[in-house]
C-alpha cells in the first residue's frame, strides 16, 4: 500500500497559500534595527468586504538607492543541513512574502523604495478562488506617474497607501466589487 501524497498549490487551487508558502521572516524585508524602516500594512477583502484570511502577498521593490537588482538571501539554507537560515540581517533583498491573518490583515517591515519616479511596492496577490495571481502597486506618495495619470481619481485612490503616524502606511486590497483595487495586466 502506498502513502497518499498531500496536495500542494501546484496540484490544485487553494486554500493552501496561507500555510504552504510563507517563510520565516518573509515580512521583515528591512534589516533588524535599521533606522529607516517603515511598516506597510493593510487588509485583503473579497467582493462583499469580508476579510480573506488565507491570502498570500509577495512584494518586490527598489532598494533605497533605486536599484531593482535586489540581493540574494531571502530564503537562505544551511549548506550542510539544509535547514532554513533566513535573511542575513544585513543585505536588502527587495523581496518579501506575507500571509494574511484570520482578519485578512498583513504587515510588512521594509525600507523606503528609491524608485526613480514615485516610490511604490510591486504587489502580487495569491488567494483562494483566483486561478491566476493578481498584480498591483502600492504607491507611498501621490504625484505624476504614467500609470496613476491614466486612471480616474476614484480608481487612482485604490493604489495609494495612506500615510499614518510613526513611519507607517496603510494599503488595503479589495479583490472585487465597489472600491476594487486596480490590478495590472502583464503580457
Amino acid at each position: 500500500m502506498t502513502e497518499r501524497s498531500r496536495p500542494t498549490p501546484s496540484h490544485t487551487i487553494g486554500p493552501f497559500y496561507g500555510h504552504a508558502l510563507p517563510f520565516p521572516g518573509g515580512e521583515q524585508m528591512a534589516p533588524p534595527g535599521h533606522p529607516d524602516t517603515i511598516t506597510v500594512h493593510g487588509y485583503v477583502s473579497d467582493g462583499a468586504g469580508r476579510p480573506v484570511p488565507d491570502a498570500l502577498l509577495e512584494f518586490w521593490q527598489a532598494a533605497p538607492g533605486g536599484s531593482w537588482a535586489g540581493a540574494p538571501g531571502s530564503m537562505r539554507r544551511d549548506p550542510s543541513t539544509g535547514a532554513f537560515l533566513g535573511r542575513d540581517g544585513v543585505g536588502f533583498t527587495g523581496f518579501g512574502r506575507v500571509a494574511t491573518d484570520a482578519d485578512g490583515h498583513w504587515a510588512l517591515r521594509t525600507l523606503p523604495p528609491g524608485n526613480a519616479g514615485l516610490p511604490y511596492l510591486g504587489v502580487c496577490v495569491f488567494a483562494r478562488g483566483l486561478t491566476h495571481h493578481l498584480f498591483t502597486r502600492a504607491y507611498l506618495a501621490d504625484g505624476a506617474d504614467r500609470l496613476l495619470d491614466s486612471l480616474p481619481a476614484d480608481r487612482r485612490a485604490t493604489l495609494l497607501a495612506a500615510k499614518g503616524t510613526d513611519r507607517t502606511y496603510r494599503f488595503d486590497i479589495r479583490l472585487q466589487g465597489e472600491g476594487e483595487t486596480v490590478f495590472l495586466e502583464f503580457q
